[in-house]
């Protein structure tokens, strides 16, 4: 953390009978220069800044003792009665997720195959948590899905019912604060057959002043993919959301703003990933990731 810095200025002291002059009626320059240092030298010292203050006011302050906590849920196996596949290559993703935001400086936590009651729990407690020390929270969800819903192990939760326990009203160490959350799941089962433009192994879907701040302010969505389509996931390599968004924050995490990130995302995932599947309904697809955003300023992890 950067140490207050103190802006009050030393003047220098001189001894008029040190000075040289001249034997002649002083003129009224001197005698203005005479007051005007007079004044100078009574004026009252620059109030000190604190780091708050030196802080731009459309950048989030990361002068915390911590960044703060990172919470992955990881949901691979689901009981019978969903109707829901293995999602296989979700642990390649859970581990990268994992050394990714430990090296942005996260306190990272993962959970395996939670069941709805359980997620609640987690981001409930979570919530309650004091974060006053803390920068910023994160939630990566990784999972099968509905439009606006995410699966437990043992069916399906509204995801703004995970979400809500991070409002400004519920969560006040986090006021003012982002809270981000990244989604990997589907949305729907639409899918995006792609358009031709000029310029592997088969994959599988995962279907100061008092002031009033919004209660649903500061927060960030990173889904997967747009409302209504299908996300795409590569049992070998992982889904093609976290392989872009691992390998974005890795090269970029510390000196991009996080919708600059996501921005190159967006591009990786469009133009570098096609699925290739021995149904040719589902083969040659393309999927684009979809930000929503309620920040009200802009956030460098590295700063």
């Amino acid at each position: 953390m950067a140490d207050d810095q103190n802006c009050v200025a030393e003047l220098e002291k001189v001894d008029p009978s040190s000075e040289d002059g001249v034997d002649a009626k002083p003129d009224r320059s001197s005698i203005i220069s005479s007051i005007l240092w007079k004044k100078k030298k009574n004026a009252p010292p620059c109030p000190i800044k604190t780091t708050r203050d030196r802080v731009p006011t459309h950048l989030y302050r990361m002068d915390f003792e911590k960044m703060g906590k990172c919470i992955i849920i990881n949901n691979k196996n689901f009981d019978k009665v969903t109707g829901m596949d293995v999602r296989n290559g979700t642990d390649k993703d859970a581990e990268a997720l994992f050394k990714c935001f430990r090296s942005l400086g996260f306190d990272v936590v993962v959970y395996n195959d939670c069941s709805c009651a359980k997620m609640q729990d987690l981001l409930r407690k979570a919530s309650e948590e004091d974060h006053s020390n803390s920068a910023c929270f994160a939630c990566v969800l990784l999972s099968h899905g509905e439009e606006n819903l995410i699966y437990g192990k043992d069916g399906v939760t509204p995801i703004k019912d995970l979400t809500a326990h991070f409002r400004g009203d519920r969560c006040k160490t986090l006021l003012e604060k982002p809270k981000l959350f990244f989604i990997q799941a589907c949305r729907g089962t639409e899918l995006d057959d792609g358009v031709q433009a000029d310029s592997g192994p088969i994959s599988e879907t995962d279907a100061n002043p008092r002031y009033k701040i919004p209660v649903e302010a500061d927060f960030l969505f990173a889904y997967s993919t747009v409302p209504g389509y299908y996300s795409w996931r590569n049992p070998g390599k992982g889904s093609w959301f976290v392989q872009a968004l691992c390998s974005i924050l890795d090269e970029h995490g510390k000196d991009l703003e996080i919708m600059q990130i996501l921005t190159r995302v967006n591009d990786r995932v469009a133009r570098h990933f096609e699925s290739q599947c021995d149904d040719p309904c589902f083969n040659e697809k393309k999927q684009i990731p979809c930000m929503v955003s309620m920040l009200t300023k802009e956030l460098y992890f590295g700063r």
